[in-house]
């Protein structure tokens, strides 16, 4: 069958069912994985090359547009200190509690390893709804989880590029090597700075003095597959690359005018990240995933009980109250982008297989359910609790 109409075909599903998602108060990305679901259901003749090509673009451009959008040096700086225990203290917990499951189901070294990096990424996105809804994202435990958030993924990435570094020696590798893996990510850094300081902010300024039709909008999409590509010719991934070289454009304000990005949100959100999430859900084996059985049911509750734990012990460090540090580890209890990325190149890589990566797909999956109910329950016991205080007070 033809790759257009297949590709035709999943973008219409994946913003009827991402609609359909939103309208029932859950996050759009349960629609796009169940898309791809469908997708591999009611189609044999699969374009599969022509989609997994799509996909990588997602994956690309859905690190990109976070570097590019979320991460602000400005605020990160004045919110990192704070933010830094708790993050710190839950991505631990979370990848302790990763390794801790790959030596329990006798995985390898590097197996184990990934298991843990996959743990630790947070999407904070998951609960920013249920946030505003009940006015709690001014709050400090609201802040200082967004900042949470973006320190996150920058660690996660970070973690990341190392096991994929680990994964082409398919061994932890020797002291000479681990050096070698330190100076190849240093030297990919250097020449990204160098670039995103004195090169990037030169061309933008040309580039909007072209008379050719949407040259600074070019300019970045350029930005973010040069920045991957970069990545890559160093040996790590490309999504990682695109990360790095969203961050440095954030800085450049010819860069971040309002119809540029609306325009990378639109090619990003409108069409190859929805395509990426709707690739994962065509990548589940359904037999495989209905036969994970306890191992399933393992990787969810160390998953979340690693967040949570890790997200409260570090919060009542800096100072919450009980409920406050509640709140804050149930805040950063789900998965979605990043953990998605990071799965999909421990499947590609050869690290995990079939049966794990469809049981980490179903614990982000119920991550992303659970998540904004059990936030909403934990605000609202925390206002009844300081409302009950209060009256007895009185």
């Amino acid at each position: 069958m033809s790759a257009l109409f297949q590709i035709l075909f999943l973008i219409f599903s994946v913003k009827i069912l991402g609609e359909a998602a939103e309208r029932i108060g859950v996050p759009s990305v349960m629609g796009e994985i169940l898309a791809g679901i469908s997708f591999g259901v009611l189609f044999l003749d699969i374009e599969t090359e022509v989609i997994a090509f799509f996909a990588e673009l997602g994956s690309i451009f859905l690190l990109f547009t976070a570097g590019y959008k979320e991460v602000n040096f400005k605020e990160l700086k004045s919110a990192s200190l704070t933010a830094l225990v708790p993050t710190l203290s839950q991505i631990i917990f979370a990848f302790a509690f990763g390794f801790l499951l790959g030596r329990i189901f006798n995985f390898t070294f590097l197996q184990s390893l990934f298991m843990a990096v996959a743990f630790s990424p947070t999407s904070i996105g998951v609960v920013i709804r249920t946030l505003i809804d009940l006015n709690y994202l001014s709050s400090k435990p609201g802040t200082v989880m967004l900042s949470s958030a973006i320190l996150d993924d920058i660690i996660g990435i970070f973690l990341l590029s190392v096991v994929v570094t680990f994964a082409r020696f398919n061994r932890a590798p020797s002291i000479l090597g681990i050096l070698t893996i330190a100076g190849k990510i240093l030297l990919f850094l250097l020449i990204m700075y160098i670039l995103g300081k004195y090169l990037f902010p030169r061309i933008f300024g040309y580039a909007q003095k072209m008379h050719a039709k949407e040259t600074v909008f070019s300019l970045v999409v350029m930005v973010a597959l040069f920045s991957a590509y970069l990545a890559e010719f160093f040996e790590l991934h490309a999504t990682i690359g695109a990360f790095i070289g969203g961050i440095l454009i954030s800085e450049i304000p010819l860069a971040k005018l309002q119809d540029v990005q609306s325009k990378v949100e639109g090619l990003a959100y409108g069409i190859l990240i929805p395509l990426f999430f709707a690739f994962i859900g065509f990548s589940i084996d359904l037999y495989t995933l209905g036969n994970t059985g306890l191992f399933a049911l393992v990787v969810i509750f160390l998953a979340l009980s690693g967040k949570l734990i890790g997200g409260f012990i570090g919060s009542k460090a800096i100072g919450f109250d009980f409920y406050e540090s509640f709140i804050f580890g149930v805040g950063v209890m789900p998965r979605a982008g990043v953990e998605l990325v990071v799965l999909t190149i421990g499947r590609d890589l050869g690290i995990i297989n079939q049966e794990i990566f469809s049981a980490v797909v179903l614990m982000v999956v119920i991550s992303i359910l659970i998540s904004p109910s059990a936030l909403k329950f934990a605000i609202q016991t925390e206002r009844k609790n300081k409302t009950d205080r209060e009256i007895s007070v009185e």
